[in-house]
């Protein structure tokens, strides 16, 4: 087939694209109900808690229709890209990594479930250094953990590290570190 047959051939619907804007048509629509369900109290001036979920809601909408379009103009892949095949164990070490996440927090906290998740992940991307990840992954979740919780007062769900640093910062600190 020549360039000119390709270029007038008519672009076929991408499925698998088009349920990626569909997903996050209706992830944005999940946005906007919970968004809907914030109390906003009167006393609020024109900036109240809802003015990022549905700026974040909004971007989530356009940018789901130019999927949708991109999937009924044919997609958003190179053709070399859709005859390459899934790599399945990959899929799924990234989805046990997002699985053990969810299975772990409440038993081990947020940092020990983060760093696992951080592990199972690397090594679905290729990582052969499961060592170097769980060090750089508990770095990572430490800081984010402590980032919720000292800077913005967030628990997000303290376990066994968590509350062993605390311990000890408030030991060096005084206790100004709880």
């Amino acid at each position: 087939m020549s360039v000119s047959d390709q270029q007038a051939s008519p672009a076929r619907l991408a499925i698998p694209e088009l349920l990626i804007g569909v997903g996050l048509l209706a992830c944005a629509g999940a946005v906007a109900w919970q968004t809907l369900a914030i109390p906003v109290s009167p006393l609020y001036s024109k900036v109240g808690p809802t003015v990022f979920p549905y700026i974040t809601m909004a971007g989530m909408i356009v940018l789901s229709l130019l999927l949708i379009l991109a999937a009924i103009r044919g997609g958003w892949q190179p053709e070399e890209e859709k005859e390459t095949p899934t790599d399945w164990k990959a899929m799924g070490l990234v989805a046990a990594g997002l699985v053990a996440n969810l299975v772990l927090i409440q038993p081990l906290g947020f940092t020990l479930a983060s760093t696992v998740m951080f592990v199972l992940i690397c090594f679905g991307f290729g990582s052969r250094h499961p060592l170097r990840d769980a060090l750089l992954g508990l770095v990572l979740a430490l800081a984010a953990y402590f980032g919720f919780a000292k800077a913005l007062g967030v628990n997000i769900g303290a376990g066994l590290i968590e509350n062993e640093l605390n311990v000890l910062i408030s030991a060096v600190f005084g206790g100004k570190g709880s």
